[in-house]
């Protein structure tokens, strides 16, 4: 597993115990590094390959757009050749950014991705390169993931950040007009398995159940934190953000549940076992 040290890889560490043959973050394998990438593999002599990495920082891939490239489609090219001739499954997590978000309803698998940002250029790209491969696949399609120890790049997950700048007395703004489905990442490790385990391949959405925008995500958060602290709510517009995102990215999990597979709790549910811990 590579990408093992992130909100989800950890989470399907926790899961999978001695089941999972190697894993293992950047310090431990350069995913951009073809040879690195293809030798890990068949030491490993693995029956799945996950890629639970991300280069995922919305912003800065507008202009560090070779790095978001060589992580977000590079790696998975890798990995999925890796998978390919280790004769093992390809499992690949990809984002709602994919799409532009003008559909106005929960977009499905079929519904043909239109990404608005470099990030979501190089995730589709990252689906394209593992679908291409030869290898079997099953790519999931996720949003909002949160849990604890989030992405250092990006100073831990939306929740940390939030609890942390409320703590620290700052002043916080938050854009009302982007509808997601924020997914708990405990909950989506379970899925990923549950979906390897029925047999699935291919493309599936996988997400928390329930949306709401990232204000409405904030305000949840300081409220199950017991935190007195006003969140402004904005617009994406005057929010001026380098990178654009879509204003409705729910995903239609309706794939996933045709497999008689369990929905995900809501996000509610799942941000209060979070605060809990």
């Amino acid at each position: 597993m590579a990408g093992s040290e992130g909100q989800l890889g950890s989470a399907l560490v926790r899961l999978l115990k001695d089941r999972v043959a190697w894993s293992g973050g950047r310090a431990a394998l350069d995913v951009r590094d073809a040879e690195a990438v293809a030798a890990a593999v068949r030491g490993a002599r693995p029956d799945v390959v996950v890629n639970a990495t991300a280069y995922n920082k919305v912003d800065a891939a507008e202009t560090d757009t070779v790095e978001a490239l060589a992580v977000n489609a590079g790696a998975p090219r890798h990995l999925a050749r890796a998978a390919r001739e280790a004769g093992a499954l390809m499992v690949h997590v990809s984002t709602d950014y994919v799409f532009d978000g003008t559909k106005g309803a929960p977009y499905d698998e079929d519904d043909a991705p239109h990404p608005l940002s470099a990030y979501g250029v190089s995730k589709l790209a990252g689906e394209m390169m593992v679908a291409a491969s030869g290898a079997p696949f099953l790519t999931v399609r996720t949003s909002g993931v949160f849990a604890s120890g989030g992405s250092r790049g990006k100073g831990g997950s939306f929740v940390e950040r939030i609890l942390a700048r409320a703590r620290a007395g700052e002043p916080l703004r938050v854009v009302d007009d982007q509808v997601l489905s924020p997914t708990y990442a405990p909950d989506l490790a379970a899925a990923i398995v549950a979906l390897v385990e029925a047999g699935a391949r291919g493309l599936f959405h996988v997400t928390g159940s329930g949306s709401t925008a990232w204000h409405g995500f904030a305000v949840a958060a300081l409220r199950g934190a017991g935190l007195d602290a006003q969140v402004q709510a904005v617009k994406s517009r005057d929010y001026a953000a380098p990178a654009a995102r879509p204003l409705y990215s729910v995903l239609s999990n309706r794939r996933y549940l045709s497999l008689g597979l369990p929905p995900l709790r809501g996000w509610e549910a799942a941000l209060a076992d979070l605060l809990a811990r």
